[in-house]
């Protein structure tokens, strides 16, 4: 038989708390009091909030290549501690993951480490280029069975190319997520093109790079018939031409980063490089649009974008530093503060924006399912009550990039369960037996 796990005392999306008996991966039993000897392990969850575990559609592990950055296995740990059972990497790492021989390691090595399910983004074009579609066939029949193809990082410019990526994606079943840049139009742009950016003399990045990019790949998917996901929406432009698009029935969804639900362009003010983030900072209008679209289901998640980097890549000059934060530690008390203490979701809205839909999306059947008898054990406890403030230093990540760093925020991930088993207790991660 099975080792069972028993977790006592928690409140599934904040209802009434409960016990949750776990036996081979699967939740057996939820009662209101159950027996502590019928298992061979005992959580106490002492009255956290019980949510599905979070699924991340948007990550950046670096293994292989940028191994002095982070790695499969810190990054899964940084996971593991933000209450995330399943993670998608994306394909920009050296090389490139356009292939199913990286695709097929990073998905093996994600299982040797056993603390989150790492699910290999493929590149759409080889080289990340933007001239030759990758093997796409390839990747998605690979061991790593990949389900989401992206050049993230880089926009798939060409339309003949993006239409024909479309095209064989809805014959594979599989789902293209854009990275949404116009690329001739932010040649040299370091920041928002806006206000703060024009006093600052920084090169502004204008909204129209990205929304003209949403608008033609949301035409190129109706005629193909296929599915296209947008990476890190930020302009309330975005949030126009989505709800337009979904009104024509085209099939498209989109996710937004903490950060921009968070932060915005007022950050720049101290020219400080961990601000730098590729799309930048908007304007205070966008977070809120952000923030509206994203209760309104308008934004179907929260994806982290987390995106480590070394030191010497971020302590240089502003218009020398290489864009992107951290994210995986932080998303959760992100949303708590931008969202739950704001009355735009409740705790049920939290699970469909952090573990529903991104599985909905990617397709993945064990992961963001409802906690009932029956389900996969992939689980999230949080204390949405205790204040934390952030260290960079202390994030598991082997990088220290993170814009959040001195903030105080509320809400603590105080365990988290991948299949029956605690990869996460108490802020420490645990290796799987």
């Amino acid at each position: 038989m099975s080792a069972q796990l028993l977790i006592r005392n928690v409140r599934p999306y904040g209802d009434d708390a409960v016990d949750i008996l776990i036996e081979g991966g699967e939740i057996v039993e939820i009662g209101a009091s159950i027996d502590p000897d019928a298992a061979d392990d005992v959580l106490d969850g002492a009255g956290a909030v019980l949510l599905p575990g979070f699924v991340d559609m948007h990550t950046h592990l670096r293994e292989p290549g940028r191994e002095d950055t982070e790695t499969i296995e810190t990054g899964s740990a940084a996971a593991a501690l933000g209450g995330y059972t399943a993670v998608f990497a994306m394909a920009n790492t050296d090389p490139v993951a356009d292939s199913a021989v990286i695709t097929d390691f990073v998905w093996r090595r994600g299982q040797e480490v056993g603390l989150v399910d790492v699910h290999p983004v493929g590149a759409v074009t080889v080289g990340l280029r933007g001239t030759q579609l990758a093997e796409m066939g390839a990747m998605a029949a690979g061991v790593g069975g990949v389900r989401m193809f992206s050049d993230d990082g880089k926009c798939v410019f060409d339309p003949l190319i993006m239409r024909r990526a479309l095209e064989y994606a809805k014959g594979l079943g599989v789902l293209i997520a854009q990275h949404a840049e116009e690329p001739r139009l932010t040649e040299g742009a370091i920041a928002h093109e806006g206000a703060v950016a024009a006093r600052l003399g920084l090169t502004g990045w204008p909204r129209a790079a990205e929304e003209s990019i949403v608008a033609r790949d949301a035409l190129l998917a109706r005629d193909a018939g296929a599915r296209v996901h947008i990476c890190h929406a930020s302009t309330e432009g975005t949030v126009e031409l989505l709800k337009w698009a979904r009104g024509q029935g085209i099939s498209i969804t989109a996710e937004v980063t903490p950060h921009h639900l968070l932060l915005d362009d007022s950050r720049l003010e101290a020219y400080d490089p961990v601000n730098k983030v590729n799309p930048p900072l908007r304007e205070g209008r966008d977070k809120a649009a952000l923030r509206q679209a994203l209760a309104d289901g308008i934004i179907d998640c929260v994806a982290t974008d987390h995106a480590p980097h070394a030191a010497q890549e971020k302590c240089c000059e502003f218009v020398n530093a290489r864009p992107g934060m951290l994210g995986l530690q932080t998303a959760f008390s992100i949303v708590v503060q931008t969202m739950v203490e704001s009355g735009l979701l409740d705790w049920r809205g939290v699970a469909k924006v952090m573990s529903e839909r991104p599985a909905e999306i990617t397709g993945l059947s064990d992961h963001g399912r409802p906690i009932a008898v029956g389900e996969p054990a992939n689980l999230a406890l949080v204390d949405p009550d205790t204040e934390w403030t952030v260290e960079s230093g202390a994030l598991a990540s082997l990088s220290e990039n993170s814009p959040f760093d001195g903030l105080t925020l509320p809400g603590v991930v105080v365990a988290t369960v991948l299949r029956g088993e605690v990869t996460n207790h108490g802020g420490k991660v645990r290796a799987p037996r």
